[in-house]
């Protein structure tokens, strides 16, 4: 795959330098040789060609989203994911109104008014009634979406501890895995910096702050379902990025301070994994999969495994090398089975203490 796109850019590369060329050509042409100016048939030909692409694109469009509807994501695993997805839906339908009435008068335009022989364009040196039009129509419909995206953000981003009874979870990002230390009886996080970091304090957790010692360090994620969670962000090294894609979450965690992110799950994993939208995603997936096994059995390689959907947080920044591989399994559950689970982690103040012992 590497080496064809590399074969592509070279080729386009060599055709826009092909017809770089032809274009100093012509400038230096002084009336002598008109033989490559566009006549009426070429004029004919490009305005035909214009309508073609647009009727190309506009059932190119259709099809993409007939045909690979399961690659989008499903609707939202979080409450706040509602009003996130009603907001990118109705940027999405203002996109395509404009982009299809647009680019269809666009090329319309350039056959209706292609070039022939003898006529001359007319020419408008301003026109105030239009451009009072094409100017206050996008100022109002952008001012109306950012004000609704204002309103939009401010509600997700209203963080506050004090409200219910929200579960706190530090996420800790390191080149290139996750931790998660949730805040134990107290539901209170301790107090943590990089430079206490030593033996099996991997997180730097303050071992003189008592509210730390109750907190338990985990390698998954594990969440109530309809509890809201606050998630408080820290960084080992470099700039990561926070990304839940099913939760419409997303935060830069970024060395050297807290960043912060709330929300409250709304579907368990198994509920999602069972949902329509999800088995026929998981079935496009595996046949896919099946078709590529094929041809690794045939090259003498191992068949890969059927895919199962989970919840991942991942890393929505490149950091590295093994960028793609920074991910942390999430399980969504009821509220009794978080907490059987919890109950079976080892808590900081335990952990220090075998490492003492040994």
């Amino acid at each position: 795959m590497t080496v064809f796109l590399t074969i592509i850019v070279i080729a386009l590369f060599g055709i826009t330098l092909w017809q770089m060329s032809k274009i100093l050509k012509l400038s230096q042409l002084k009336g002598a040789d008109n033989s490559q100016v566009a006549n009426d048939k070429d004029n004919n030909m490009q305005g035909k060609l214009m309508l073609g692409f647009v009727i190309f694109i506009y059932l190119l469009t259709i099809f993409c989203f007939v045909k690979y509807h399961t690659f989008f994501l499903p609707e939202s695993a979080s409450e706040h994911g509602v009003g996130y997805d009603q907001l990118m839906l109705i940027s999405m339908v203002l996109i395509m109104f404009v982009q299809i009435i647009t680019q269809g008068l666009l090329h319309y335009f350039a056959y209706k008014y292609r070039g022939k022989e003898g006529n001359k364009a007319l020419f408008f040196a301003d026109n105030d009634k239009l451009e009072f039009i094409w100017t206050i129509i996008p100022v109002i419909v952008l001012a109306g979406l950012i004000i609704y995206g204002l309103f939009t953000w401010t509600d997700i981003m209203n963080i506050d501890e004090k409200e219910g009874d929200p579960l706190i979870i530090e996420l800790y990002a390191y080149q290139f895995d996750w931790r998660a230390r949730y805040s134990g009886e107290d539901n209170v996080l301790g107090k943590a910096n990089v430079r206490f970091i030593e033996g099996v304090n991997t997180l730097g957790v303050d071992v003189s702050d008592n509210y730390g010692k109750d907190d338990k360090i985990t390698n998954e994620l594990h969440l109530p379902v309809n509890r809201k969670v606050i998630f408080k962000m820290r960084s080992q090294d470099i700039l990561h990025s926070a990304y839940m894609p099913f939760f419409r979450a997303q935060m830069n965690v970024v060395p050297g301070m807290i960043t912060e992110f709330s929300y409250t799950p709304t579907m368990t994993s198994e509920e999602m994994r069972n949902s329509e939208f999800m088995v026929e995603k998981v079935a496009t997936i595996n046949k896919i999969r099946r078709e590529k096994s094929k041809k690794l059995v045939a090259a003498g390689e191992e068949a890969l495994e059927p895919y199962e959907f989970d919840y991942y947080l991942l890393c929505n920044k490149i950091c590295g090398a093994s960028h793609y591989n920074m991910q942390m399994k999430m399980v969504v559950e009821s509220e009794e089975d978080f907490n059987a689970w919890l109950a079976t982690q080892q808590t900081f103040g335990e952990q220090l203490s075998a490492q003492a012992s040994n």
